[in-house]
């Protein structure tokens, strides 16, 4: 179907298929597949376009910005077998897009589809074995995806070997190397630097966040446990952050506006930073949150701020200690978790030093190259 759209439209529908493009002044509407409408401007339709014109084989993009136009219009439009072919005025560029891919992409997009989570994850984490993820591309996109939209995955099998949790992670990306060298270990020491090197119990936290930036993903792998106690627990902590919209959006609001910083300190590092312990994206989405009771020092904030915010604070540090909110996850040697430390707290209860052993190695990576592994999987399955 052809439609000539006026010189200034104010409905113009262009449909011959589920999927429906109309425009409505300067905004362009897509009806979806599932019925509901995605909305975004002429500018941003145009500046998708990715013909030779407009986008180089290498893949970079040819366009200048300078020579968009207010009066850029939809002059005619034909979908047919889910592809959109748009010729634009006043120039006469024409355009073709795949209307499931612009569904895909269409703004606001956040990286992937999150999916909240509580206590009922415990039975449903993405897991996978290792030989599995390192001998089958299908296998290792499955789990990767898993991972980006819960915030969290195991893996059982994964060699038991010094090192082995960093080559888990460049099987995705890349190790972030730190303070701490490319992996650490996590076990009992005496006059411990961090409190994650005793037998202590550890309430759900995110790590690092005295760095900048922060590592977005974390692995532990278990070499050894025979120790009572010390199962891991995991928040979702974007779950936990709409809770506390729902409860308390003025102390919704002091989390994110007020910041305060965060410290850590050993005979050769000084590491220190400052942001709020929830980060929002421009939708008012929450993008991270960073929450460390053992590295946050005392906020610096305005008097009449102070009780609001501390509220809101052990309210949030009550919701993560509610079992309703935790998922459990017991490492045996050779399992590995890995947690999207912008999202997921992690923690664990205490156990018993004097009657065995637990022993983890840890390591960093971040989110960019497990997002990277999945585009690049998928462009071959």
């Amino acid at each position: 179907m052809d439609v000539n759209a006026p010189a200034d439209p104010t409905s113009t529908t262009v449909a011959d298929d589920p999927m429906r493009l109309s425009q409505r002044g300067q905004l362009v509407e897509l009806i979806g597949s599932d019925g509901d409408a995605i909305h975004f401007s002429t500018v941003w339709l145009r500046d998708m376009c990715s013909c030779p014109e407009c986008v180089h084989p290498s893949g970079q993009r040819l366009i200048d910005p300078a020579g968009f136009t207010d009066e850029l219009v939809v002059v005619e439009a034909r979908v047919e077998a889910g592809v959109a072919t748009v010729r634009w005025g006043p120039d006469g560029h024409t355009s073709q897009y795949v209307l499931a891919e612009l569904e895909a992409v269409a703004p606001p997009h956040t990286g992937g589809a999150r999916q909240p989570w509580a206590a009922e994850l415990a039975g449903h984490i993405p897991a996978a074995r290792h030989d599995a993820i390192a001998g089958d591309d299908s296998e290792l996109h499955r789990w990767l995806s898993g991972v980006e939209h819960r915030g969290v995955g195991v893996l059982h099998g994964v060699p038991i070997a010094d090192g082995e949790v960093a080559r888990v992670a460049e099987l995705f990306g890349h190790v972030r190397v730190t303070n701490y060298g490319r992996y650490f270990d996590v076990r009992t020491q005496i006059d411990p630097a961090n409190l994650a090197n005793t037998s202590l119990a550890l309430g759900p936290h995110t790590d690092n966040p005295y760095r900048d930036p922060v590592p977005t993903m974390q692995l532990l792998h278990c070499l050894s446990s025979s120790a009572t106690g010390g199962e891991n627990v995991v928040v979702d902590g974007f779950r936990v952050a709409e809770q506390i919209r729902a409860d308390d959006p003025a102390g919704f609001a002091a989390l994110a506006d007020c910041d305060v910083t965060f410290t850590y300190s050993d005979a050769h590092t000084h590491l220190a930073a400052t942001r709020p312990i929830l980060e929002l994206d421009r939708t008012g989405q929450v993008r991270a949150v960073c929450f460390n009771s053992r590295s946050m020092l005392p906020p610096v904030m305005a008097t009449d701020t102070q009780a609001l915010w501390y509220s809101a604070y052990r309210h949030f540090a009550r919701l993560l200690a509610d079992p309703g909110f935790q998922a459990r996850i017991v490492l045996t040697p050779g399992d590995l978790f890995i947690v999207d430390n912008r999202r997921v707290l992690h923690g664990r209860t205490g156990y018993s030093a004097g009657d065995g052993n637990r022993h983890l190695q840890g390591c960093y990576a971040d989110i960019d190259g497990l997002r990277s592994k999945i585009a690049v999987l998928a462009r071959t399955l």
